[in-house]
């Protein structure tokens, strides 16, 4: 017997602009649950412009929905799928909990609900085209679709079972996470989206309701290719070729040009800051406002609101999240690359050199800035000196910098160095200014994301060791 017409729409009233989402039933007058600006009420429902909502799975969850008793698709079988339950709902889909008739084992079923008497061809082409695109990919951070189909006016896309909840959930529940924990999300987004974009898949529409976390705490992306179309506040679309989520949406994007991974990127950069801050960057009241703020003003910076956020955590965000495409990672591939970095300067030079020299009482230290000045003591009752500091380059391409200086570099020392630094095992001799003068210093570098204590100690020991040396057999002092 053929399943029932599936009416959804009825109390989805509520519409927020800058989340493209209608929602029933807010929980605090007519703020959304998701970015807290006021909603447009409207008596008409969103089934004129969209035939799939994606917040399913996100906070609207929380909200009153029919009970399952109500609902024409519990307890009765789908394709190969039992219906077991209701775990989802949005304006025009709902997402269920079934059990796979054929395989026995639990799924998650979204299906995709009708206009009212009215097919639109082309979307759903792009739902199974893209369901089809999204079934072939196959990573630990990306929700695996199973199956895409039809029966009857239903279509219907098989997905694997995440019993957790999502990002944007996470979010709402406490607030802003810490720096750690956000990039450690942040990565795991990133590197389902390399898979993604090494296979020529864009997402679309990359924001945490479309992020899921399964009880074990491990991140997967949802809904590949199945942005919205943008709305007015008359639930009217703006254009066909403008879909997503506003305030996740590169400026390109709100100019009408076509989605690319950069724009994808953005949107991680978007869902960074909302990590570190628990707050969205941008605050507008229109969508030609928030058009105008995106393309013409970098995203407020991280450590305004959060001052405890690293430097390099900042400049991560302000490059993924840059108004100009060229400048941010153009994938993410080097988004990945740019995180990986970004979390070994986590571990904070601090706790590197505790960590480094706890059992070594001739080493000391003090901290000016982001320099390190370092008293090595040494036999016969002599010290050198070794600065710590990183280097000027971009966050992903930073060395770590310790050189210590031996003596002014004057022409008539500059045969004996050069036989020196041939003879060094460990960091090199080379000329620096210092001060406004020209120093012999010995140095040696690291990149700053994988550096360890281990290392930083015996480079340390050794650059103190040789440029004692040098200044000795040089000057025959001890200028430090």
């Amino acid at each position: 017997m053929p399943l029932p017409q599936v009416d959804l729409s009825s109390t989805w009233n509520h519409f927020c602009l800058g989340c493209n989402a209608w929602f029933a039933q807010p929980h605090r007058g007519n703020q959304c649950p998701n970015c807290g600006r006021e909603m447009v009420v409207s008596d008409t429902a969103s089934h004129e412009t969209l035939m799939l909502d994606l917040d399913g799975t996100g906070p609207v969850a929380r909200f009153s929905f029919k009970n399952n008793g109500d609902d024409p698709i519990v307890g009765r079988r789908v394709h190969v799928y039992d219906v077991m339950s209701l775990i989802g709902s949005g304006a025009m889909g709902r997402v269920y909990l079934a059990n796979h008739g054929d395989l026995h084992r639990h799924c998650a079923v979204k299906i995709l609900a009708p206009k009212r008497g009215v097919c639109d061809d082309e979307y759903i082409a792009r739902f199974m085209q893209e369901g089809r695109a999204a079934a072939a990919l196959v990573h630990p951070n990306i929700v695996t679709v199973h199956a895409v189909g039809q029966m009857d006016s239903l279509h219907f896309l098989e997905m694997e079972f995440i019993s957790g909840r999502s990002l944007q959930q996470l979010i709402i529940d406490e607030g802003r996470l810490t720096t750690d924990r956000a990039l450690k999300l942040g990565m795991m987004i990133a590197d389902g989206l390399a898979a993604a974009h090494r296979d020529g898949i864009i997402h679309r529409d990359v924001k945490p309701d479309n992020v899921l976390l399964n009880k074990h705490g491990i991140a997967k992306i949802g809904d590949f290719g199945l942005a919205k179309r943008l709305l007015n506040q008359a639930g009217q679309p703006f254009s066909d070729c403008i879909c997503g989520t506003p305030h996740y949406m590169a400026p390109e994007l709100l100019q009408g040009q076509p989605a690319s991974p950069a724009s994808d990127v953005f949107a991680l950069g978007v869902c960074l800051y909302q990590m570190l801050t628990g707050r969205l960057p941008r605050d507008c009241t229109s969508l030609r406002d928030l058009t105008r703020h995106v393309s013409e003003l970098a995203i407020p910076n991280v450590r305004d609101l959060c001052p405890d956020v690293s430097l390099e955590v900042a400049e991560c965000v302000a490059l993924m999240t840059s108004p100009t495409p060229a400048v941010r990672p153009q994938d993410a591939v080097a988004a990945t690359q740019l995180l990986h970095a970004v979390l070994g300067h986590e571990r904070d030079l601090e706790s590197l050199l505790l960590e480094a020299f706890r059992h070594e009482p001739s080493v000391t230290w003090t901290r000016l800035g982001e320099q390190y000045r370092l008293v090595r003591r040494l036999p016969e009752g002599r010290q050198q000196v070794v600065f710590l500091e990183p280097s000027g380059h971009s966050v992903d391409e930073r060395l770590l910098l310790l050189y210590s200086v031996c003596c002014p570099a004057q022409p008539h020392f500059f045969e004996n160095a050069l036989r020196r630094n041939s003879e060094m095992s460990h960091g090199s001799l080379a000329l620096r200014d210092v001060d406004g003068l020209s120093q012999f210093v010995v140095v040696d570098t690291y990149p700053r994301s994988t550096v360890d204590p281990e290392e930083i100690r015996r480079s340390v020991f050794e650059i103190a060791m040789q440029a004692d040396c040098v200044e000795q057999q040089l000057t025959g002092q001890d200028r430090n």
